[in-house]
């Protein structure tokens, strides 16, 4: 069973170093949600679905896979729920033009009495940095938390950033990944590592790291799993990085921009465990992990 070591309702969670506060507090977070979910849509015959969570696959719109029962809550609660308690109070769900399920749920399904959920759409699949612009467009001047819709983060790594306030990444450790949450080994081995100066400055992200890196390398111990707090600049990098090699525009490749401009970008060094519900074979380890968590909205 999964345990993501300082969730709501779990065990004590930690960052490996301290990194000062800021009086300015992050109110706002963005959850990209506009994807395809190609990879879910995939028939696993050994993964063990119920109806409904077997009807959600076959949609692709991971963000709605229900949990906890026939009566089960789509696990964008959950995560909306763990904003919730590291102090956000606004939530911009980017959605693509097909996902008027998720505008219908948290429109009239649900009843939200400490976060103000509302959407933007994002026209075509043009990539994360694209999304993040459309995003910040909507927002305005303030930063703002960056966020996938299929992982399930510790409230503490939400606070990190919240209370931090600028342009900063959370550098989750790549062994406390592999003990305290539920993604295979192998996946793991092929996130994106984040390369980071001794003082905590992000140097880069680093894709497919181990075709660059031993495995001892110490870079290649922090791994990037999308979570950002985004400034005004790295949402105008946003705007104006060129396509990647896949045709999109990637919020990695923006962020290396705003680098290379002068943009400093903190890593925050951090130990726990994440969900990630990319695959159908990862659902019966996510409800687990999420069984004794009641999403408050």
């Amino acid at each position: 069973m999964a345990h993501i070591h300082g969730a709501a309702g779990a065990g004590h969670q930690h960052a490996v170093v301290a990194v000062p506060t800021r009086t300015a507090v992050v109110r706002t977070a963005v959850i990209l949600a506009a994807g395809q979910g190609s990879r879910m849509r995939r028939d696993e015959p050994s993964a063990a679905l119920d109806a409904s969570q077997a009807a959600v696959a076959a949609s692709g719109i991971k963000g709605m896979m229900p949990f906890g029962g026939p009566l089960g809550r789509p696990f964008l609660e959950y995560v909306i729920s763990a904003l919730a308690d590291a102090g956000i109070t606004n939530v911009v769900l980017v959605i693509g033009p097909s996902h008027d399920l998720i505008r219908r749920h948290f429109t009239t399904g649900v009843r939200s009495a400490r976060v103000h959920v509302r959407f933007v759409v994002q026209p075509e699949p043009l990539g994360t940095a694209n999304a993040v612009a459309i995003a910040a467009d909507s927002v305005g001047s303030e930063p703002f938390l960056v966020l996938n819709s299929d992982n399930y983060y510790p409230v503490q790594a939400f606070r990190l950033l919240a209370e931090y306030g600028g342009a900063a990444t959370v550098a989750f450790d790549r062994a406390a990944l592999l003990r305290w949450g539920n993604i295979p080994a192998d996946r793991v081995q092929a996130f994106a590592a984040l390369d980071v100066e001794a003082d905590g400055t992000l140097r880069g992200v680093v894709e497919k790291p181990g075709g660059q890196w031993a495995a001892d390398d110490p870079r290649f111990r922090w791994v990037g799993m999308n979570l950002w707090c985004i400034t005004p600049a790295l949402a105008d990098a946003c705007r104006r990085v060129p396509r990647s090699t896949r045709g999109e525009f990637e919020l990695p490749e923006a962020v290396a921009l705003a680098i290379a401009e002068g943009v400093r970008v903190q890593a925050m060094p951090f130990e726990g465990g994440v969900l990630d519900l990319s695959h159908r074979s990862d659902v019966s380890a996510v409800q687990q992990a999420l069984a004794d968590i009641t999403p408050r909205l």
